[in-house]
């Protein structure tokens, strides 16, 4: 799954980006997809799946554990799921590759079934720490043996039936919130996490949507009370997965600072609690206009026309995070853009990701031209008021997606290109990236 030949590739000052694209289905809904068929009583059909690195290796994850997984040539997934509590013993290792949604995720899907799973990855999601999954699905009985600081290679020995806890998520994850509301899918009683920042929700909507018993309560504070009553029954589902905003974000911003753009993006999901870029480079002066709103299997999903836009730096409230925390890196591409400063904070989680992130794009925005400020928690930069970025430098991405791609959308707005070290991490998220630039290039 992990190839280790790097593939260099340069991006150079692009004329205007014209013309309507669709994206890949959404990482997230896709991962949940794959793994809630997989847990129901039956046959379901999942349409607009994301076919990347990350989401084949949940399919080949739920594969060994007996699910029958099958795409068919008209690019639909048919899946015959075990029924929750009927997992089998997996053969041999999972091999989850880069994605760290994969091992949370199925960490918790194993913790509450009477099998031992063992998961293996590539060397960044090795680097990866899984600390912050470990100590709930411990508590919930699970007996997890890791590598050194809580990382991979780690095994799973799930107990059934598992002890049913109240959590608190020290802080914000959607990830780690799921993880355990999985557990709970196979424990006896009710399962409550409580999530002081609310956090992307897909996993509630899909839950409900196949089925299980999960209510919702929010304090006046906001803090949510997330309760699954388990021996769950899961029905199977029909689902299109719509487009991944954290895809689409890419070529929001490139239509942004590239001079002349008017690009569409088709059928992109806007859950509230993943939109937050939009509203972000709204706030900034972006052009961004919402095009046939309407919902698409539980989720709120639009065309968006984005058009060049002169963007002003501003003060990003932290409480957004949570919203579009994968989205900052291209973030500070539209900020070195803008006029003016841009400031974020409350970004701790970023460093912990593929990469450090922070410094990971403080370092290569400063090889670019760019004047950034590194700070714990966030970057200050200062815009080019629209000017192109020098560029002409070599960005090491460190195996991460979306470092890679958003340093090809600075490129585009360079004088001088820009190279990232190795563009083959791309495929685990976005396949088709530079084929759709390319398309919107022509």
């Amino acid at each position: 799954m992990t190839d280790q030949t790097a593939t260099p590739r340069s991006f150079s000052a692009s004329v205007a980006l014209k013309g309507k694209i669709a994206i890949p289905g959404d990482k997230s809904i896709s991962h949940r997809a794959l793994m809630l068929s997989a847990l129901a009583v039956g046959t379901s059909r999942v349409t607009g799946l994301l076919e990347g690195h990350d989401v084949l290796a949940t399919a080949a994850a739920m594969r060994a554990m007996g699910a029958t997984i099958e795409r068919r040539d008209s690019g639909e997934w048919v899946i015959d799921g075990v029924g929750v509590g009927g997992l089998l013993q997996p053969r041999e290792a999972l091999d989850m590759g880069n994605s760290g949604t994969s091992t949370r995720l199925l960490m918790g899907v194993v913790a509450s079934h009477p099998i031992t799973a063992t998961f293996v990855g590539d060397a960044s999601l090795s680097g990866r720490p899984m600390g912050r999954v470990i100590d709930p699905l411990s508590q919930m009985g699970a007996d997890i043996s890791a590598s050194p600081g809580g990382r991979l290679p780690l095994m799973v020995r799930g107990l059934a039936p598992a002890v049913p806890l109240s959590y608190r998520l020290p802080m914000a994850s959607a990830q780690v919130k799921s993880a355990v509301l999985l557990a709970g899918l196979n424990t006896p009683g009710i399962t409550e996490v409580i999530e002081p920042v609310p956090t992307r929700d897909h996993s509630e909507r899909m839950l409900r949507g196949f089925g299980a018993e999960l209510s919702v309560d929010t304090d006046a504070d906001g803090t949510r009370h997330i309760r699954i009553t388990g021996e769950a029954e899961l029905k199977p589902q029909t689902i299109a997965v719509p487009g991944d905003p954290s895809s689409a974000a890419f070529f929001i911003v490139a239509a942004l600072i590239v001079p002349g753009s008017d690009v569409t993006i088709a059928n992109v999901g806007l859950n509230p609690t993943r939109a937050g870029l939009v509203d972000v480079l709204r706030a900034m002066g972006g052009d961004i206009e919402e095009l046939d709103r309407r919902e698409v299997g539980g989720e709120p999903v639009a065309d968006l026309r984005v058009r060049h836009s002169a963007l002003k730096g501003i003060e990003v409230d932290p409480a957004v995070a949570p919203s579009m925390i994968d989205e900052f890196p291209v973030l500070f591409v539209a900020a070195a853009l803008a006029e003016g400063r841009t400031t974020t904070t409350g970004l701790d989680e970023l460093r912990v990701k593929e990469s450090d992130r922070l410094a990971v794009m403080a370092a290569g925005l400063e090889a670019i031209g760019v004047r950034v400020t590194e700070n714990e928690d966030g970057l200050v930069i200062e815009g080019s008021g629209g000017d192109p970025l020098p560029g002409d430098a070599t960005i090491a991405g460190h195996l991460d997606h979306r470092i890679c791609m958003s340093f090809a959308v600075a490129g585009l707005a360079s004088k001088a290109p820009v190279t990232v070290d190795d563009i083959a991490p791309v495929a685990t998220s976005f396949p088709n990236f530079e084929a759709l630039l390319a398309g919107l290039q022509a």
